[in-house]
């Protein structure tokens, strides 16, 4: 059996990719409900050391998103976007842009929720503008975080679903 600590799988099919997937304990549509209800993004979203302090969400295609998160020492990540495609619970398509990017273009960012027996693997694929972008990012402790974030989702579903506290 599964459970909070199952690992990220990280993949690089193509030159532009990376392709991330987690298995969660829970029904896609709570898993759908984490990704895109600002209150339940407060609860998980970040790495270890960081927290989202600001979580704006226009769920609709053509709709923008901005998060603010702060780390260590008072570090400020700022990432935003737009809706590309929205599909409860089972697609979710988006841009992404950091404020202090790195690297050039906005990163096409797709989550399929895929759910069995009432658990749900999470796909998530970063398509970078540049093979060079991509690059840069696997440079970056991304994949480290990503994995602390979802440990953080896995316990936020875990305690929603074992509490009867179940989100709409």
């Amino acid at each position: 059996m599964s459970g909070i600590d199952d690992p990220l799988v990280v993949h690089t099919p193509g030159d532009r990719e990376i392709v991330l997937s987690r298995l969660f304990e829970a029904p896609a549509r709570l898993v759908f409900a984490a990704f895109t209800q600002p209150e339940l993004l407060m609860r998980w979203y970040g790495a270890r050391g960081w927290s989202l302090v600001e979580c704006d969400v226009d769920l609709r295609v053509g709709g923008r998103w901005r998060f603010v998160s702060r780390g260590p020492e008072g570090t400020r990540m700022v990432q935003a976007g737009a809706y590309r495609q929205i599909e409860p619970p089972h697609r979710l398509v988006c841009t992404e842009l950091f404020d202090d990017q790195s690297y050039p273009g906005e990163t096409l960012v797709s989550h399929e929720f895929s759910e069995l027996a009432g658990r749900t693997t999470v796909t998530t694929t970063l398509r970078y503008a540049t093979p060079a972008g991509r690059d840069v990012v696997l440079r970056y402790p991304m994949t480290r975080g990503v994995g602390q974030s979802f440990t953080r989702l896995a316990e936020l579903l875990r305690s929603t679903t074992t509490t009867g506290g179940e989100q709409r």
